[in-house]
């Protein structure tokens, strides 16, 4: 059975540019030529500032890697223009055990959290968290956990809050409980770990 891929694309602009990047992303991503499906776009606040993040997922490789050499055709990506002054493209598969990606209302911010992963640790961090993933949604709900195929081995999770006292709150309960960060897990981590803290565009499905 084809395993679902998802697509990160980070979208860097001027500043006051991000308005428009988002245009793009709209009428870029509802084309009738456009493949995979839009699940979230994100406005970064708190990192790398005037960024906007895109999630897309896509039924399978073939699908991903289409729509990849689409937008790497075009000299107008996403439709951004000459707004568009930096973009990269990373392609990820989710844990096996977690479901796919849908649109709805889950928090007011996202923290997109990825980590630089040792040799061998994709798969030792996936079977961590199968065992032990069930207490830490018991807090508060993830959006996804997926691991780079392209690129040095990467692990990015994403999570919605409803604003940063809530994350802040679930977190040190979290880790008072001994809950989170799973047993194990960090010692797959080199300790090139990175956060953004982003809010949903508009046109976000993901809310």
């Amino acid at each position: 059975m084809p395993e679902i891929r998802y697509e990160l694309a980070t979208l860097s602009t001027r500043p006051g540019g991000v308005p428009a990047l988002i245009e793009g992303v709209r009428t870029y991503t509802a084309s009738p030529e456009a493949g995979g499906e839009l699940l979230g776009v994100f406005i970064t606040e708190i990192g790398q500032l005037n960024q906007v993040i895109v999630l897309r997922g896509f039924e399978d490789d073939a699908a991903l890697n289409a729509e990849r050499l689409r937008l790497l055709g075009t000299a107008n990506p996403f439709n951004a223009g000459a707004g568009l002054t930096a973009m990269s493209l990373d392609s990820y598969r989710p844990f096996p055990f977690l479901p796919p990606v849908r649109p709805g209302k889950f928090g007011g911010i996202y923290e997109i959290r990825t980590y630089a992963m040792k040799l061998g640790g994709i798969e030792a961090t996936a079977a961590i968290w199968e065992k032990t993933l069930a207490a830490r949604l018991a807090l508060s709900p993830l959006t996804i956990a997926m691991t780079t195929l392209d690129g040095p081995p990467r692990f990015t999770h994403i999570w919605p809050y409803a604003n940063l006292e809530a994350r802040g709150a679930i977190r040190a309960e979290a880790m008072a409980k001994g809950i989170w960060p799973p047993k194990g897990g960090p010692d797959w981590l080199t300790g090139d770990m990175r956060s953004t803290i982003a809010i949903p565009a508009p046109i976000s499905p993901l809310a």
